[in-house]
């Protein structure tokens, strides 16, 4: 009966579990140990089965990287609403970032780190999400500008700094506390937040630092 059920599976549904199966096994071995022979026996079908269904090990992967993507700037959109306060915006966005990659430790893994280091073409991959996020980030900062009222005239390559350097510190934190036993993400998302809010805040208020001469 097993069988049965196994072979009459849709082709969609068996793909899924084939990615579901490799992103565990790349984000647990990375991209070179990592074997089909190994992700076909974790996902409960033959080697050749995956080969059929994508080709190559070389196309698993990226779809693997274009899904796990995906479904974090997904998660990251969806865990905002642009009804509240700028501050509050940011806050749920960094939360969702960070509970989306606590949950999802081997693709991010996959994305964050096997993405980046195994070939332009994975990079490239993995650039176009950072790109997005950045751009979505650098939305949220225009907006806590913007709602400021105080005139805050903050320079188009500012906001993009700003945002470059937000992302890149929830980066880094995400794989230090996907490292570190009991770092929850809430905990993560308020370390940047305090960090970073302290910051924005004083420039949404006009308070520049200045450095010295």
């Amino acid at each position: 009966m097993g069988a049965v059920k196994t072979k009459r599976m849709p082709r969609a549904v068996r793909e899924q579990q084939m990615l579901d199966a490799a992103v565990e096994i790349f984000g647990q071995r990375g991209y070179m140990a990592a074997s089909m022979d190994e992700i076909a026996e974790l996902a409960g079908v033959s080697k050749p089965l995956v080969y059929l269904y994508l080709n190559s090990k070389e196309d698993l992967f990226t779809a693997c990287i274009r899904r796990e993507a995906r479904a974090l700037v997904d998660a990251v959109r969806s865990g905002v609403r642009t009804d509240l306060p700028a501050d509050r915006q940011l806050w749920d966005g960094l939360l969702a970032f960070f509970a989306h990659t606590a949950a999802h430790p081997h693709a991010w893994s996959v994305v964050h780190l096997q993405a980046r280091t195994h070939g332009e073409t994975f990079a490239a991959e993995a650039a176009a999400m950072r790109e997005e996020i950045v751009a979505f980030v650098t939305h949220l900062i225009a907006v806590a500008a913007r709602e400021a009222h105080r005139d805050p005239d903050l320079p188009e390559r500012e906001v993009a700094g700003l945002a470059e350097a937000l992302v890149g510190a929830a980066e880094s934190l995400a794989a230090w506390a996907n490292a570190t036993e009991g770092i929850t993400a809430r905990q993560s998302a308020a370390t940047l937040m305090n960090f970073a809010w302290a910051g924005l805040g004083n420039l949404m208020e006009g308070h520049n630092w200045t450095p010295p001469a």
